[in-house]
């Protein structure tokens, strides 16, 4: 993805094809202050305020965090003597509660952010119940990496 390497100020209006054929002018009627030492972007007093997009809560993750948090306790506990006793009582496959009980070794950063809805775009549970590495800082560098080749399809 090509960056701006300068930002152009101009009339106000619809975006326009630059001289190029390749770049999109978008004109925003804003203005910088400084105030403390620091620059501040001034919106006009009729625009609408802006603020930033809604966090997008992925309920499949969400709720497949949760179970996996749930069958672990379940497990640490002795309410089940094994994991092919809770998949029997659970009615669901060993080998999915296996996958899915790996996720409680996502980062707690990776999990706070599925809950608050913060996760990447693009990162599905099919990619998560994959083999996961359990360091966190790798685990960081993976989901990055598979939501931006998401990203690009």
């Amino acid at each position: 993805m090509n960056r701006p390497t300068t930002l152009t100020l101009g009339p106000i209006g619809r975006p326009k094809l630059g001289r190029d054929g390749r770049t999109v002018v978008v004109s925003i009627p804003i203005s910088f202050r400084r105030q403390g030492g620091r620059k501040r972007v001034v919106t006009p007093a009729n625009a609408e305020a802006w603020s930033p997009p809604k966090p997008q809560v992925d309920n499949t993750l969400v709720k497949a965090v949760a179970r996996a948090h749930r069958w672990r306790s379940m497990l640490e506990s002795n309410l089940f003597s094994s994991v092919r006793d809770l998949a029997k009582a659970e009615r669901i496959n060993e080998s999915y509660l296996c996958r899915v009980l790996r996720l409680t070794l996502l980062s707690p950063a990776i999990t706070e952010a599925i809950l608050n809805g913060l996760q990447p775009d693009g990162l599905e549970l099919a990619q998560l119940l994959k083999s996961i590495p359990a360091d966190w800082d790798e685990q960081q560098i993976l989901i990055s990496s598979t939501t931006r080749k998401a990203a690009s399809r």
